[in-house]
């Protein structure tokens, strides 16, 4: 099974040692987000976990717990964007980012990372042109410390509306003027430019429209074929292996204005107040009557079939 840290929150950022507290006791407990008494258990066991995925903005803070990570196969995706303060008001530097990132590859090696741009979103600052210049510099930076980027286009959920009121849909136009762009871009710097549910219309213009976080790519991170059983995506859209998110949501420090997994400021200032890194769960402590469910769990990797 694939354990995943990044789809609610951003883990590496913001609770990197509750999570090396959570790996050495061997198991996590996670909360339903949508009923929060029903808590399920989850063994962090390399015998049954395949992979562990990262999504962050800041891989810096888990730079210094990587030895002890080798136990288990990984995958990282690391977003940098152009945006600043006014869209991000909490993320490093992006050359500090990036640095981090090259760090990052040298250690996990090229195949079990991913570089996401995204979302994009254009207004009178970061315009078509603001982004395809900031991207061909970044590409000039990460080339040769991965092989991927992964775009994607913002989606105007309904917190997005509330938080960043302001921003507007990208039109079909833009992003195949854009989707064009980077794809040449990319081959110069030999990364593979990825759409994120984005469906299949970028494809003719030099996009990959399979997924970003495929069977393939989580394969090619851990060096074995898996063996996916058939689950429903959270998206239609999604052709992803997402796995099981350990996260809790309205939790992320980021407090990015794009961002769809956080209600609003005011409830990520209290969940990270009362956030414990000795905690078997992310947000909070647990109930003395609390109900806990075992998960079911059982390994993906396909031992007589060896890829590498």
């Amino acid at each position: 099974m694939i354990i995943n840290t990044g789809m609610r929150t951003d883990i590496p950022a913001f609770y990197p040692e509750w999570l090396m507290n959570r790996i050495r006791a061997g198991f996590v407990l996670v909360r339903n987000p949508y009923r929060p008494d029903i808590i399920t258990r989850y063994e962090l066991n390399t015998d049954l976990v395949d992979c562990i995925a990262f999504c962050t903005k800041n891989p810096e803070p888990m730079l210094r717990y990587l030895d002890d990570l080798k136990m288990y196969h990984q995958y990282w995706f690391v977003t940098i964007t152009p945006y600043g303060r006014e869209t991000e008001p909490n993320t490093p530097p992006k050359k500090q980012v990036m640095q981090n990132f090259i760090r990052l590859s040298e250690a996990v090696g090229i195949n079990c990372i991913g570089w996401r741009y995204d979302p994009i979103f254009i207004d009178n600052t970061y315009t078509i042109d603001r982004h395809i210049t900031d991207f061909e510099k970044m590409c000039r930076t990460l080339s040769g410390y991965t092989n991927v980027c992964v775009i994607s286009f913002i989606d105007l959920y309904e917190k997005v509306r509330r938080n960043f009121p302001q921003a507007k849909a990208v039109t079909q136009q833009e992003r195949i003027t854009i989707a064009k762009a980077f794809a040449r871009i990319g081959r110069q710097y030999d990364i593979t430019i990825k759409a994120c549910a984005e469906g299949t219309e970028l494809a003719k213009y030099g996009v990959d429209c399979s997924g970003c976080m495929t069977q393939q790519t989580l394969e090619k991170a851990i060096g074995s074929n898996l063996r996916i059983p058939k689950r429903k995506s959270q998206r239609p859209e999604c052709s992803c292996i997402l796995g099981t998110d350990i996260g809790a949501y309205d939790s992320c420090g980021h407090l990015c204005r794009y961002c769809y997994a956080n209600y609003n400021h005011e409830k990520v200032t209290y969940n990270m107040k009362i956030h414990d890194p000795t905690s078997p769960l992310l947000v909070g402590q647990l109930k003395k009557d609390a109900a806990i469910h075992q998960a079911k769990q059982e390994s993906w990797t396909d031992d007589q079939l060896k890829l590498f």
